[in-house]
Parts: structure tokens; C-alpha cells; sequence
């Protein structure tokens, strides 16, 4: 399975850094990655789900380290590749807009 596409939403917030969606073998999507910025840098959070009890579950996430490693690699490399584009090609947007437009875009 090969991720074919990597969509970057930015956002302009302190910790969240943009909203990804990626496409398995142009034919499977997953939306709602994030990239966050953390204590060690940046890192890819998977979908989640708030749970009753107020915890969060993970609602899709890779099975080994091989596979972690190669999606957030291609999401990563995505997503420094979108925020070194020229500000009007780029321009990050509230956390709430970039949803919006993601759901927009995708739907």
C-alpha cells in the first residue's frame, strides 16, 4: 500500500502546526492527521476520537514502526514542503478554517 497523495491544510497556531489528509493507492482516505509541534519537534498524530471517559482513542494508526516511519516521513516532507511556499500560495489559516476547507476540499 502506497500513500499517492498527501494534502497540508496549515494552520496559525502555537502547537498545531496543519491539518493533513493522505490517499492509500489513490483509491482509500484518511483525514484529521495533525501536524504537532512538541517538546522533541514535530510529529504526526493520528485521527482520534474523544472517548466517554474523556480520553482519546486512536481511530486509524499504522500497525509497526516500519509504516509509522515511512507515513510520517511523506507527511512531514509534505508539509515542509507546503510552508516553504511563497506566503500568497501558502497562507496559513485558524485551526476552525483549515477543518472547514479540508472538509470542503474532500467532500
Amino acid at each position: 500500500m502506497e500513500i499517492t497523495e498527501v494534502k497540508v491544510f496549515p494552520v496559525d497556531e502555537e502547537k498545531l502546526k496543519a491539518y493533513i489528509t493522505i490517499v492509500f493507492d489513490q483509491c482509500f482516505v484518511v483525514r484529521d492527521l495533525k501536524i504537532i509541534s512538541g517538546a522533541a519537534g514535530l510529529f504526526v498524530a493520528m485521527p482520534s476520537k474523544r472517548r466517554k471517559d474523556g480520553t482519546f482513542k486512536d481511530i486509524a494508526h499504522p500497525l509497526n514502526q516500519q509504516t509509522r516511519a515511512h507515513m510520517e516521513k511523506r507527511i512531514l516532507d509534505a508539509y515542509l514542503a507546503e510552508i516553504k511556499k511563497p506566503v500568497q500560495q501558502s497562507n496559513p489559516l485558524s485551526a476552525e478554517d483549515a477543518e472547514k476547507r479540508a472538509d470542503k476540499d474532500e467532500g
